[in-house]
Order: structure tokens, then sequence, then C-alpha cells
């Protein structure tokens, strides 16, 4: 679908040609797309500002049936952001016009200040994000995608850039099947369909697939897990995706929470918030997308994904208040409240998949705290990690994909707000106050050796209103930034 196309763009047919437009100068070196802008420019509603846009019926001296020119400010604020934007602006573009095929023009990289290889990645990225209808549920399916979407360059920039549509859309694809896992409705996704439709996904990837089903997490003693599922009548789950490459280098384990509905249990979410909770299994979505991206990309290194599976529900048989479970490790919790679940099932997780891989970093992606939105807003992640490399990293990563995420403090005198009486550990703070760090400094107890990090992403993995290149629903958030962070560390 996305594809590098060089030649002459005076003879390429195309049903949609889109040129991005620099306010202050000239950004192509074309000599047929600087004269479609400076005819773009002669209209006086089209500037080359921020948000500007204009369109062309078949101009003279191009092929394309139209020209759509996106204005994309001063050049001194270009970044890749801005040209994933209108990527992503010019693919919905099409969609409206029901156009089969885009060109889009890349602009020359020297008049930038960025190089041709992020410019070439940014445009991909945003067009085959922006290409994404998750219209399953509907039987009118008013919207087609594009079909091919291509980015005009010159011979050295295809030169530089030859890969990049492949790895782009390897990654992207994977992008969007963590998007339409969080979009599908809860009730398609109790956690052993919700485990198949992982086994599905990653059964031709040469990825080694375990599912733990209710006795083996007894056998296990799991307790954590055990615990959040045992008020639903669709029983827990762990996924273990393996992708184990021959002479691997690095041992990845990546585990994600997989709340498939989150009612809050015995402390039941007020009626405003449980309409999203389909969401909850955020992290899980991620880590599996994520290790399907790696088989598919061929890492050199070893990339484990550990996912436990629950529904989180009020019953008769559900954890209460007050109980003392014993976890994977052997360490007994305290039950401060029921819908502090997601931090429950993951430290089974992250102390099974530290004993069991040894992994050399292991990072757990979750939706687990409204106290972390309430701190960054609903479009940065929380990093907590007592290794400054490894957040610095992430946060690195995230910076370069446009997946942002801040690091967050771990101090040792916020343990103190875990204590309990009866248990090794409660699993809330006795204060109401830094809920996202007295979280993630529980997990951190149940992790021994391991560089270890913990991203919440409570705040950016769904999102209600859609933007530039992300429709409403779930986003995909941390596929590109753990693909990224991992080839980086």
């Amino acid at each position: 679908m996305l594809k590098i196309k060089t030649g002459d763009i005076k003879a390429i047919s195309t049903g949609l040609l889109m040129i991005p437009v620099a306010e202050d100068k000239s950004i192509h070196g074309n000599k047929a797309v600087e004269k479609l802008v400076e005819t773009a420019k002669t209209y006086s509603e089209f500037k080359g500002r921020k948000g500007d846009e204009l369109l062309f019926y078949q101009p003279e001296g191009v092929k394309a049936v139209r020209v759509l020119f996106l204005g994309i400010g001063n050049t001194a604020a270009v970044g890749p952001e801005s040209l994933r934007k209108a990527a992503g602006k010019a693919v919905k573009k099409a969609i409206r016009l029901r156009v089969s095929d885009l060109l889009i023009s890349l602009p020359d990289a020297r008049k930038l200040p960025i190089g041709v290889t992020p410019v070439l990645r940014a445009l991909f990225e945003g067009a085959y994000l922006g290409n994404h209808i998750f219209d399953y549920y509907k039987a009118d399916k008013k919207q087609t995608p594009v079909k091919q979407i291509g980015v005009f360059v010159n011979d050295a920039a295809a030169k530089a850039g030859r890969g990049i549509p492949e790895r782009v859309e390897t990654v992207c694809k994977s992008t969007v099947l963590a998007r339409e896992w969080v979009s599908m409705p809860p009730n398609e996704k109790r956690p052993d369909r919700f485990a198949r439709s992982i086994v599905k996904a990653a059964d031709k990837e040469g990825i080694d697939i375990t599912v733990l089903d209710e006795p083996d997490l007894k056998k296990n003693k799991m307790g954590g897990i055990l615990s959040v599922g045992a008020g639903s009548k669709s029983r827990a789950r762990m996924v273990i995706l393996d992708y184990k490459p021959k002479k691997a280098g690095k041992t990845y384990a990546l585990v994600g929470k997989g709340v498939t509905f989150d009612s809050g249990g015995i402390n039941i979410k007020s009626g405003g918030s449980l309409e999203d909770m389909k969401m909850d299994m955020g992290g899980a979505a991620t880590v599996a997308a994520t290790v399907i991206a790696a088989a598919r990309l061929k890492s050199k290194d070893r990339v484990v994904g550990v996912m436990p599976l629950v529904e989180n529900m009020p019953s008769g048989d559900a954890a209460r208040p007050g109980d003392i479970i014993r976890s994977y490790s052997g360490k007994t919790v305290e039950i401060g409240n029921t819908d502090a679940e997601g931090r429950m099932i993951l430290i089974d997780a992250l102390a099974y998949a530290e004993k069991l891989f040894k992994p050399d970093i292991m990072i757990d992606m979750a939706t687990l705290t409204g106290a972390c939105i309430v701190a960054l807003g609903e479009k940065i992640a929380g990093v907590f990690s007592a290794d400054k490399k490894l957040s610095e990293a992430i946060v690195a990563a995230g910076e370069t994909v446009y997946e942002r995420c801040w690091e967050m403090p771990m101090p040792d005198d916020y343990k103190e707000l875990l204590k309990s009486d009866f248990a090794d550990i409660r699993n809330i703070g006795s204060s109401r106050w830094g809920g996202a760090i007295a979280a993630a400094l529980f997990l951190s107890d149940f992790v021994e050796n391991a560089r270890w990090a913990h991203i919440d992403i409570a705040g950016p993995a769904y999102v209600k209103k859609g933007s530039d290149y992300c429709e409403a629903g779930g986003t995909g958030f941390g596929v590109r930034l753990l693909i990224e962070a991992m080839e980086s560390l």
C-alpha cells in the first residue's frame, strides 16, 4: 500500500496530489511543484499558514485530478509531527473525496530543520494511520480507505529511504491491530475470546504461544490474577508470546495489563466512567501487537509478551476490600480497593516474566491510574523507573515517534503509604494523593533484579475525539514507542 515514487511528477496520474506548503519559504525542489505552490499562494485565503487548505481541480502541469495544498506554518517550527498530521489530513480528505490513490510530494529535507529519513517516515506514518477506519460493527460502511499511498521523491531521497515504506507499514499495521482490539466492545473480548484473538493474530509469525487457563493460574499460585477475575463468569487467562530468533541479542519482557472490562468490582465505578472501560486492556493490546511487529521486522532480540487477561466484575464470588491474597512471588497483598485491580494482575505477570525469562529489560504497559491523567493529561504517558538510562531512552523514543512520555518520580519514602497491618503490602496508598506514584511503587515491590520500567498509558490509550491521523477510540499508543525504544537500547 505504501510506495516511494520517482520520475517525472508531471507524468504521474493520481486522484489526489498533496503538497505541503510552508508559510515563509519554498520547501520543494521540484520545479513543477514549486510552480503549483506559487499559484496557490496567489489566493488570499492560502499562504501556507498552519491549518491553511486549498484544493485545485485538474490544474495545468500535472496529471493529478486534484491537488491539495496544506499549510504547515513556518519552517523553523516544522518537525516530523507537522508532516504526520499533514499526511493524515490528506488521507482523510482523499477518503471524503472517494479517491482510491494518493500521492504526496516530499519536501526538500535540506530546506527543513530535519533530515530526509524522518520526513519520509513521518509522511508514511501519518498517511497509513490516518487511513484506518474502524467500521466493523456498522452495516452502512460509508467510507472506503485509500488503496494506494505514494510519496514522490527524487533519486537521492529514494536511495536514502529504501526500506522505510515496508517498515512503516509493518509497525503501523500492528498499531492498527492494537487500536481495533481496544475499540472492540467488551462482550466481544472477554478473557477467553481475547486470548483466542491474540493467538490467531500471532499464530503464523514464528512466535511461540502459551495460554494459561484458570487451572494453570491456580497451579502457579497467581493469586493476584485470580482475585480480580473471581467475580466474572468469564475466567481469567494469561497469554505468553515468545519471539525468539536464533542467536538472540537482548531479551525484552513486555508485560501488558489486560482488563477486558473494568466495572471496579465491589468498589464499583460511577456510571459516567463505566462506558469506556472496554479500553482497560490497552496495555495487553499494545504488548501483543508489539511482539507481532518485532517478529515481522525480524528483530535480532528476543521479545516476550506476557498478558494477564481478566474481567473485573462484582458478584458473590468477587474479591472484597479487606481480602488478603498470596501472589505468585509469595508475598501477601491486602486489597484496599477492588478498583485498583490492574496492579494486582501485573504483579503476578511481572514476577512470572522475570523468573521464567530472566530478561535484560522488562517494561510493563498499563492503563493503570486516573491519577496519571490528572498529572499529565490525556496525551502524555507517565514513565516510572529506578533506572535513569532506561526511562530516558523511553522518553527519547516517545519524542521520535510522537508518543509522548514524561519521567515521573519514585521516591522511597512514599512506600510508607503502602504499608499494611495485616499483609506484606497493601494495593492502594493510605493517602488520596500521588496515586500514580503509589501504584508504580507497588509494582516495583514485585520486580527483583531486572532493569524495569512502568509506563502508565491511562491517558493516551483511548480518545473520544479523533485527530488528524487517529479515529475516536483506541489509539494503539505504545506500539511505535516500544519498537523504537527496543531498537535504541
